[in-house]
C-alpha cells in the first residue's frame, strides 16, 4: 500500500474521534492567540477571526462535514453557558457605579438595540432581501444563542443568524478600538458598554483584554441587549410592518 493510501486511512481513523476536532479548535485558539500577541495585538489579527479560518480551512480540505466538527468540538459550545456567567465576576466590581449610571445605561440601552435592529433590516430591505433574510439579521447584536433563537420564533433561518451575530462580533471586536478613538471617546465604561451592544461576546473578549472596567460594562451591555432584542425584535417588526 502506498504513502497517501495508508495517511488516507490513518486520517479517515482520526476524523472518527471527538478528541480530534476538540484538539483542532483549542490547537486552532492557541495558535492564533500567538498571532495576535505576536502582532502587538492589533485588531485585525483577531484570534477568533484567525482562528475560525484556520479551522474552516481545514474542513474545507479534508471534506469533513461541520456536523461531525460540531460532533466532536460540543464541549467548546457547552462552555459559553459558564463562560457568560464568569463576566458577571468583574461586573460586580462595578456594581457601586451601576447604581449611580442606571438612567444614561437605560438610554444608551434602548437607542442602541433599536438602531442596531432597524438598521440591519433597513439596510437588507433596500438591497432587496428576503423577508426570511432580514428576520435573520435583525438580531445580530445579541449574544449568538439569543439570536438563533429569536430568529427562529420571527421566521428566520437561525444558522444564518449564527453566521450573522458571528460577522458583527468578529468586525465589532476588530473595529471598535479605532472607531472609539477617532470619536474621541475615552472613558473605558463607555468604551466598554458601546463594544458589548454591537459585539457581545466576542467583542467582550477584547474589550477585557484592554481594560477591566470597559471589560465589565461590555459584558452588561452583552446581557442587558439581549434581553432587550428578544422584546424589541417582534414589537419593531410588527411597528415596521414588516
Amino acid at each position: 500500500m502506498n504513502a497517501p493510501a495508508k495517511l488516507s486511512e490513518i486520517w479517515v481513523f482520526l476524523a472518527q474521534s471527538p478528541l480530534l476536532w476538540l484538539s483542532l479548535t483549542l490547537l486552532a485558539y492557541l495558535g492564533a492567540l500567538w498571532l495576535h500577541q505576536r502582532s502587538g495585538s492589533r485588531p485585525l489579527v483577531n484570534p477568533v477571526l484567525v482562528s475560525v479560518i484556520a479551522i474552516v480551512g481545514v474542513l474545507l480540505i479534508t471534506r469533513t462535514p461541520y456536523d461531525t466538527y460540531f460532533e466532536g468540538a460540543k464541549f467548546v459550545h457547552f462552555l459559553i453557558g459558564p463562560a457568560t456567567v464568569a463576566l458577571a465576576v468583574p461586573l460586580y466590581g462595578q456594581l457601586g457605579r451601576l447604581r449611580r449610571l442606571w438612567l444614561p445605561i437605560g438610554v444608551a440601552l434602548l437607542v442602541g438595540s433599536v438602531a442596531a435592529i432597524v438598521s440591519a433590516i433597513g439596510i437588507a430591505w433596500v438591497l432587496g432581501g428576503s423577508r426570511e433574510l432580514m428576520m435573520s439579521l435583525a438580531p445580530k447584536s445579541a449574544t449568538m444563542p439569543i439570536a438563533m433563537g429569536v430568529a427562529e420564533k420571527i421566521g428566520g433561518l437561525p444558522s444564518l443568524a449564527a453566521v450573522a451575530a458571528a460577522v458583527a462580533g468578529i468586525s465589532g471586536a476588530i473595529m471598535a478600538t479605532g472607531l472609539l478613538n477617532l470619536l474621541r471617546i475615552r472613558e473605558p465604561a463607555v468604551r466598554g458598554f458601546a463594544v458589548g451592544m454591537a459585539a457581545h461576546g466576542i467583542g467582550t473578549a477584547r474589550a477585557i483584554q484592554v481594560n477591566e472596567t470597559a471589560g465589565a460594562f461590555s459584558a452588561l451591555a452583552l446581557g442587558l441587549n439581549g434581553i432587550a432584542t428578544a422584546l424589541l425584535v417582534p414589537l419593531l417588526i410588527r411597528l415596521l410592518g414588516v
